[in-house]
């Protein structure tokens, strides 16, 4: 599900809570078993990663879905300057 939101800005924009959400579920799991099968007990720690940047908790969600990180969470990810 590579998915980009079109706004005025050129810059694009990061996938909604549920859209995360629902890409989990569609795959057939959800985020708290995400999290127990990587050793997270708690999975209120988990869901922190749609609030702050969280590169762990990202990358296992983007593995999950088949995705890098950087689709998903633009805005955490600096663009890469060719040199």
């Amino acid at each position: 599900m590579s998915k980009t939101i079109k706004t005025h800005s050129s810059e694009p924009q990061d996938w909604h809570r549920q859209d995360v959400l629902a890409a989990v579920r569609k795959k057939g799991s959800n985020l708290a078993e995400l999290g127990r099968q990587h050793g997270y007990t708690n999975s209120k720690t988990v869901y922190n990663v749609f609030n702050v940047n969280y590169p762990k908790m990202q990358k296992i969600i983007a593995d999950y879905l088949g995705l890098a990180p950087e689709e998903i969470w633009p805005s955490r990810y600096p663009a890469r300057i060719a040199a």
